[in-house]
């Protein structure tokens, strides 16, 4: 069932590269547009940093609780070094929220490894054949925003895992924008049955056969995803990330491009002035903060990535994303068709199958 109101949303206030400043802004940024009540935040963090931004932007105390620490995760760090040195840091606090019951979920801009490693320490994974959490990009498309995961956790992911990446981003997508049923795909180099990998086939054919209950559409190939032929693509997180940051690269080049062609005499200014309206609505769509906030998918709690060098605004985004899957029942939809999957293909199946191909 969801969480009861009020909830607590714990929140990493020195990760990212602005730290209270940018955390305390989007809670404020959070609440001017959606409404304060039912949710409460924690912050934790320097106490005297973070309550000269409440203060200064005039947030109510009731809104906000603060604990200090003096540690902190640096950006740099590595992940097993911030396992070691981490604990008590604010990162390692915020999560520790979230596994004592107290918040229902933790947001953090800070260091994404040390967030992964420090997360699965204390949270455990939800499934024991995932090995790190699945980290969902939500991906702005001509129809609106899919879900792609994994982008950049797992590098090799064998066919099981592809399909629980499929129940994690059904449930995702489910409780942050709002679909019922969505459609899912599986990256591929091609659309047809007999391409790919055998791990991609090996979930495509599962998949394919409906025993989940999921809404499968099959596989999708890279121009799919800007044009949202699906709600939620699943692929490996070395394939996902190279895609994203493809994407991100891409999108700088275009605007980049664009700013250049609009400022380049003044007949271009005075036609970029005339077209602004629309120039400012296409760079809301692209704009990284306007979607911002990736959760990392299979723990046993809700953890969300926002980018470290996201504005207010966009902080506000990822703490949207948060309250969201807070308030669903994401955690127990994931859990009951993760029993399900191991009900109709154990993983002793799967791998047995896997080996099988191999050895032909």
């Amino acid at each position: 069932m969801p969480l009861s109101h009020p909830i607590l949303i714990s929140l990493d206030a020195m990760g990212g590269d602005h730290g209270p400043p940018v955390v305390v802004g989007g809670v404020r940024e959070y609440v001017r547009r959606n409404g304060g009540e039912g949710v409460r935040f924690l912050l934790h963090g320097d106490e005297a940093a973070i309550r000269a931004e409440v203060e200064r932007l005039h947030l109510s105390e009731g809104l906000i609780e603060v604990r200090h620490t003096d540690k902190v995760v640096a950006m740099d760090e590595k992940p097993a070094q911030a396992m070691r040195r981490g604990k008590g840091s604010s990162l390692w606090n915020a999560i520790e929220a979230v596994k004592t019951g107290e918040a229902g979920a933790v947001v953090s801009g800070g260091n994404t490894g040390a967030l992964m490693a420090i997360s699965k320490l204390v949270l455990r994974m939800s499934a024991a054949a995932l090995e790190r959490p699945a980290i969902v990009a939500p991906w702005p498309t001509l129809k609106g925003v899919t879900a792609v995961l994994d982008v950049g956790a797992n590098v090799e992911s064998d066919a099981r895992q592809l399909i629980q990446f499929a129940i994690m981003g059904e449930a995702y997508h489910q409780a942050v924008n709002g679909v019922e049923k969505p459609l899912i795909g599986v990256l591929n180099v091609g659309s047809e049955d007999m391409k790919g990998h055998e791990e991609v086939r090996e979930a495509h054919a599962i998949l394919r056969d409906n025993t989940l209950g999921l809404t499968y559409h099959g596989f999708v190939e890279g121009d799919d995803i800007a044009k949202g032929t699906v709600d939620v693509i699943v692929t490996d997180g070395f394939t996902g990330n190279i895609a994203l940051k493809t994407a991100e690269g891409t999108a700088r080049f275009v605007s980049t491009l664009l700013r250049d062609a609009l400022t380049s005499s003044l007949q271009s200014k005075l036609g970029a002035l005339i077209a602004m309206p629309a120039l400012r609505a296409m760079r809301s769509r692209i704009d990284p903060n306007g979607v911002n906030g990736g959760p990392l998918l299979g723990l046993n709690g809700i953890v969300v990535k926002s980018h470290g060098g996201a504005d207010a605004r966009g902080f506000a985004s990822a703490i949207r994303v948060a309250v969201d899957l807070a308030r669903s029942d994401y955690l127990e939809k994931v859990g009951a068709n993760l029993r399900r999957l191991d009900e109709v293909i154990p993983a002793t199946e799967v791998a047995a199958a896997e080996d099988g191909d191999k050895v032909q």
